[in-house]
Parts: C-alpha cells; sequence; structure tokens
C-alpha cells in the first residue's frame, strides 16, 4: 500500500505552514511512523545540498531533519530561485533547468506535474506517511487552473487537507471562511480541518469565533497554536529576515550581515545569534556602524547585488571599516564580491561582461555555466589575525555555487578533505595577508562548534573580552519542542482519525 498523506496549506504565504509540517513530521517520528516531507515546488533563497549533490529548499532539508531521515530531491522535486521580480532560475530533481520568466514557467506544467508525480510516487512507496506543504493560498483564482502546489498536488495525492491561519497577522476569521469560500467544490472537500497559529493570549477568549467557523464552513477546528518565540529552526522565508532589519546593538560581540537585495542561505548565521552574538542585518550604509565583524552572506545574483551596494554607498563603508581593521567574512556570492573582479563571459548572471569587486582580496572568478553543488568535509589550514589559532580545525558544511575563483594569488583557507563521491584535496576560499579578511565557499562554517568557537575568541581577545565557547547546538532538542507545543494545541486524536494511520 502507498504511504497515507496529509497536506498542510495556508490561508497566505508566512502562515506558519512549514513550522506546522516540521512539527508533524516530527510527531508522526515519535510515534514510531517513518515520514517524509514533501514540497511539489518551493520558490525560495536559501536552500540545501543533499547528499547525492542534488539542490532542494531548506525547509525541507529541516522537515527531514524533524522526521530524523536524509533529505532527498524526491521532497522537494521544483525549486524556483528568483533572480529578478519577474525571472527565476528552475531547479528540476535538484539541478538546474532553466531560467525562466513566470509566463514561460507555466507553459511547462505538463512536464513538470509528471515530474511531481514521479517524486511523490517513490515516496510514497518507501514511507508509512507523506506530510506535503503547500505554497501561498490555494484560493487565487488567477492560478487555480496552471498551480502545481496545492490542491491540484492534493488531489494527485489524494492527501485530506489541513488549512493554516495566522491570526497574529489580523482577520484570521475572514480569511479562512474566504479562502474555503473561493475554493471549487471538490477542493474544499479535501479540507479536513482548520488550524489557528502564532496566538497571544487566553484561548477560551476564541471560543465564540471559533464555534462560528465550524457552523460556517462545517469544518473541525483542530486547534489553536500559540505565538512563541525561542526555538532555533532555520527559516527560509524572506518576511523572517525583515523582522530583522535594523536590529539594535546588543552587548558583547556586534556582528553586521550585510542584507543584500537576494540574500541567499542567511540561515548560516543562525549559530552566531546562538552563540550571543548581536547579529543585525544591515539594509543601508548608516546603518553598519562600527562592528566587531562584518560578513557578507550568499546571493542568487553576485553582479547585481554587488553593484547594488556599490551605489547604495555600503560597499565604500565596508572597504573603509576594511582598511581600519574590522574583519570581513565573504560567503559564497560574498567571497566573489571581495576580489579584485568578477568575470561572466558566458553572461550567466547578466549582460555585462566583468564587474569590479570590492579588491579586499587578490582573487578573481568566473561564473561557470555548470553549478557546483556538494556536501564537503574541510580542513583550515591556518592564517594570521582573527583565522590565528585555528590551524587544523575540521569543519563540514555544502557548496552551492556557479562561480570558479581563478588565479588564486592569496593564500587559502581550507583544503577539501572529502565529498560523498570520494575524496577530494582542492583547496577553498582566499584570506588577506593579515588573516583579518577571508571568504568561503562553504556554507554551514558556523554550524562546526569548534570553529566558531576559535574565531569568536579571536573577536573577544580583540575587544579585551573573556575568551568562551560555543555549546553544541542540538537540533533536535529544538524539534523536540516544537512538537510538543504542536502536540499540546492540536487534537492528535481527530488528526489521526483524518490521516487514517489509526
Amino acid at each position: 500500500m502507498p504511504a497515507k498523506t496529509l497536506m498542510v496549506q495556508g490561508t497566505a504565504s508566512s502562515v506558519g505552514k512549514s513550522i506546522i509540517v516540521s512539527a508533524l513530521c516530527r510527531i508522526f517520528r515519535q510515534d514510531g511512523y517513518n515520514v517524509a516531507p514533501f514540497k511539489s515546488q518551493n520558490m525560495a533563497l536559501n536552500s540545501f545540498v543533499t547528499r547525492e549533490g542534488g539542490e532542494i529548499g531548506r525547509a525541507q532539508a529541516v522537515q527531514a531533519e524533524a522526521a530524523r531521515v536524509l533529505p532527498t530531491v524526491d521532497m522537494n522535486p521544483i525549486l524556483l530561485k528568483p533572480e529578478t521580480d519577474s525571472r527565476s532560475q528552475v531547479v528540476v530533481l535538484g539541478k538546474v533547468w532553466k531560467n525562466l520568466t513566470a509566463s514561460a514557467y507555466y507553459e511547462h506544467t505538463s512536464y513538470l506535474t509528471g515530474i511531481i508525480e514521479g517524486s511523490l510516487s517513490r515516496l510514497r512507496a518507501e514511507y508509512d506517511i507523506v506530510v506535503i506543504e503547500g505554497a501561498g493560498s490555494p484560493a487565487e483564482i488567477n492560478l487555480q487552473e496552471r498551480e502545481i502546489v496545492n490542491m491540484r498536488i492534493a488531489r494527485m495525492a489524494s492527501a485530506p487537507v489541513l488549512l493554516v491561519g495566522d491570526i497574529d497577522r489580523g482577520g484570521v476569521f475572514a480569511s479562512l471562511v474566504g479562502t474555503i469560500e473561493l475554493l471549487p467544490e471538490i477542493d474544499r472537500n479535501l479540507v479536513q480541518g482548520l488550524i489557528i497559529n502564532k496566538f497571544r493570549g487566553d484561548v477560551s477568549l476564541l471560543k465564540p469565533g471559533l464555534d462560528f467557523l465550524e457552523n460556517k464552513t462545517g469544518k473541525p477546528v483542530l486547534g489553536v497554536v500559540p505565538f512563541f518565540k525561542g526555538l532555533r529552526i532555520a527559516q527560509e522565508d524572506s518576511v523572517w529576515l525583515e523582522d530583522k532589519l535594523d536590529a539594535p546593538v546588543l552587548p558583547g560581540i556586534d556582528i553586521a550581515v550585510i542584507a543584500l537585495p537576494h540574500i541567499a542561505n542567511y540561515d548560516d548565521f543562525d549559530p552566531l545569534e546562538a552563540a550571543g552574538c548581536s547579529v543585525r542585518y544591515i539594509a543601508s550604509a548608516d546603518q553598519i556602524g562600527n562592528p566587531d565583524l562584518i560578513i557578507l552572506p550568499g546571493t542568487k545574483t553576485t553582479a547585481a547585488d554587488l553593484n547594488y551596494i556599490r551605489e547604495c554607498g555600503i560597499a565604500r563603508v565596508i572597504k573603509q571599516r576594511a582598511e581600519t581593521g574590522t574583519p570581513v567574512i565573504g560567503l559564497c556570492g560574498g567571497f566573489q564580491m571581495l576580489g579584485k573582479k568578477i568575470l561572466d563571459l558566458h553572461h550567466v548572471e547578466s549582460r555585462e561582461d566583468s564587474v569590479e569587486g570590492l579588491g579586499l582580496l587578490n582573487i578573481e572568478t568566473a561564473f561557470a555555466t555548470v553549478k557546483t553543488t556538494t556536501q564537503v568535509q574541510a580542513c583550515f589550514l591556518g592564517g594570521n589575525g582573527i583565522l590565528e589559532g585555528l590551524q587544523g580545525q575540521e569543519v563540514t558544511g555544502y557548496e552551492i555555487h556557479m562561480g570558479l575563483t581563478i588565479d588564486p594569488n592569496a593564500a587559502p583557507v581550507f583544503r577539501i578533505t572529502a565529498t560523498p563521491s570520494g575524496m577530494a584535496g582542492y583547496l577553498d576560499g582566499a584570506q588577506s595577508d593579515n588573516g583579518n579578511i577571508f571568504g568561503s565557499y562553504i556554507h554551514g562554517l558556523f554550524d562546526n562548534p569548534g570553529f566558531t568557537t576559535a574565531l569568536l575568541d579571536r573577536l573577544r581577545a580583540r575587544k579585551g573580552m573573556v575568551t568562551g565557547s560555543v555549546s553544541v547546538f542540538d537540533k533536535h532538542t529544538q524539534y523536540d519542542e516544537l512538537a510538543r507545543i504542536i502536540r499540546h494545541s492540536l487534537d492528535v486524536t481527530r488528526l489521526y482519525q483524518i490521516t487514517g494511520l489509526r
């Protein structure tokens, strides 16, 4: 028998679908079921590389982690990585397929539906239950005939649907009722339960509203999930990042992360925040101040974002701070920006053949037509400045980039010692002579406690602070706490009845 299915859809984007799916994956796993997450089509710049070298949305990697299974490309067969407001790189089964405008993308609906169906079938053959995440709202009238991520997938999977609404943004009763009213009858019948998310206060005060919802829609309210903070579970939604902009400087190590227009994989910096650092996302030059560390993060459009920070004055301030001794780290696209020049002779990203870099590292980068996507193990080679004392540190992470650093006249930072395809041995990254500026292609660097502790100790020493250690961050404790909150909030008995597992 193929696996049971359950789908979580929402009244809008950012209502909490991803976190609810993560919680359900953990709950089913705790209860002894072999569970997999699935999202047919994801639009996100935060991504993850699977063991087989495929690129998927970060949320599905998190959900797989919550389910205690290895993430695979079948869990997110289509990933859209926006390059402009109307154009995206389309990743199919983990590999770049095409770069398409929105209108051109919908011309391939039939082909992509077949890809989705294949991935879903493979998951259902392997697991007891597949928890499916939708996107945006199923009630977008202009998309209902061509969408491949909401009700079309629910029908494909014969999946009962849980509809989530966000009460914190207001209008939750109207949005839940309105969404159901706008669905065709065949889709309306698939909705088997309602969930109100992000509630603050006394749940008993909601009872009249909950009674109204059930009477109006004929659908049971499975529960009310409280607004909670403090759980460190990686996010991929840009709305979450907007809440981090213009944060105040807190005591301790002050880290300024440049909020590039197409910033990618900003969960790279969650461990720094967990270690007690003040991590500020900077969108304008006057917000930079005098941080202890500046980080240029990854980006989907390196050349365009480099031109942006130059035009708005951020690049000038970064160079000024670097010249006066402020350490600067660049990751992936941010690493490429730190060099002297970026070449794009194949016009992978832009119409320009070359773009001048910040000139803080003595390297050049050339964009390639093939994307590098691999998990890596690496060993730190040593250096001066903030890199002093890190020699021999071993790290794990993953690479996602189109560019190759060429003619490296600066000392490398890491030696890649292994990948899933076998031993490697190639060099990664570059550093300045004084060791205060360095870049790397490795995402997930700060998830390595030994490396992060040593780096932060160098920053603490520069400020005359007491050195410390970064405790090993136990993600599974966070997933267990999330599952506890959701179990307490939802009618789990009714949930199991809906899935047919019990």
